[in-house]
């Protein structure tokens, strides 16, 4: 893709979601994760692995780990099909195949139109949705499959440890505004900062919210006192990390405020696209000590 069309694809607060089906129940899954579709086939499996690990195959030179996506979602063994497929994400610095009945196509939406999950699907940090949409009349929940591998996987997920290296740390008062719209997520990132001596912390729950509490603070002529930072995930609903960062770094009076992107789809295209938007780090989820190390270098 050549540079004018990534530039024309960055911050237009657009996803495309791939349908695909499990149980004749629809299900999304951002492209950005996507590597590639196979037919489902033949593997290997492994000892006291977990139960929702089909077992592990080597197509071409990358050995796979097989999430059997059905009986994690149902939780019991589900009929497998001939024709069934084997989605290939990459996502967390992570390559992982997920076993589905089918693949219906893609779709072009904004964040602004997927609702976040009520309380009768999850708001909790254990929901696997990140997301309803509705498309051609039917509901699509978006999964959340960083907190799927994660479940399955817990050394995958944030590693805490890398906060205590940091060794003792002096508290301070520097507000930091976040955009991260899973539960669990905001809690572990938060909590990590805390522990790094970053006490003052506004939590926001969607790119729009971490907006519209800047221009707020903008109006009150409140910016410096409450706004040092952002750090910001990338997929969210309402608005995303790219239109977040594009709105604030295009404001003469906010482009000076450090944006650091902190997303599972830190790669090598999205690095380009946020660099372009003006994000000032990006960062890879799983990183969460180097996150704190950017953090000191633009504020302390």
């Amino acid at each position: 893709m050549a540079e004018t069309e990534i530039l024309l694809e960055s911050g237009t607060n657009e996803i495309e979601v791939m349908q695909f089906t499990i149980n004749d129940e629809l299900y999304g899954i951002n492209v950005a994760k996507v590597k590639e579709i196979m037919m489902s086939d033949k593997v290997k499996p492994v000892p006291h692995a977990h139960e929702a690990v089909e077992g592990i195959f080597k197509p071409r030179e990358i050995l796979l780990t097989v999430v059997d996506l059905p009986k994690y979602l149902m939780g019991h063994e589900c009929e497998k099909h001939p024709k069934d497929l084997f989605i290939i994400t990459n996502f967390n610095k992570l390559d992982i195949a997920f076993h589905v009945d089918s693949v219906l196509g893609i779709h072009r939406v904004s964040w602004n139109n997927i609702i976040k999950p009520g309380n009768t699907v999850s708001t909790s940090e254990d929901g696997v949705s990140t997301g309803i949409i509705k498309i051609d009349g039917r509901l699509i929940i978006i999964l959340d499959f960083e907190k799927i591998v994660t479940d399955i996987s817990p050394e995958t997920g944030l590693k805490m440890e890398e906060i205590e290296v940091l060794g003792e740390r002096e508290r301070n008062d520097i507000p930091i505004v976040m955009a991260e719209d899973s539960a669990l997520l905001n809690k572990l990132i938060s909590d990590s900062l805390t522990k790094a001596g970053y006490m003052n912390l506004t939590k926001m729950q969607n790119g729009q919210d971490a907006y519209d509490y800047i221009q707020h603070c903008k109006e009150q002529g409140t910016l410096k006192q409450n706004v040092a930072c952002v750090i910001t995930d990338i997929e969210m609903p309402l608005m995303d990390g790219h239109r977040l960062t594009k709105l604030i770094k295009e404001d003469p009076d906010t482009r000076e405020i450090p944006v650091i992107i902190f997303s599972s789809l830190v790669n090598e295209e999205m690095k380009l696209k946020g660099q372009m938007l003006g994000a000032d780090a990006q960062l890879s989820k799983p990183e969460i000590g180097e996150l704190v190390r950017e953090v000191d270098k633009l504020v302390l």
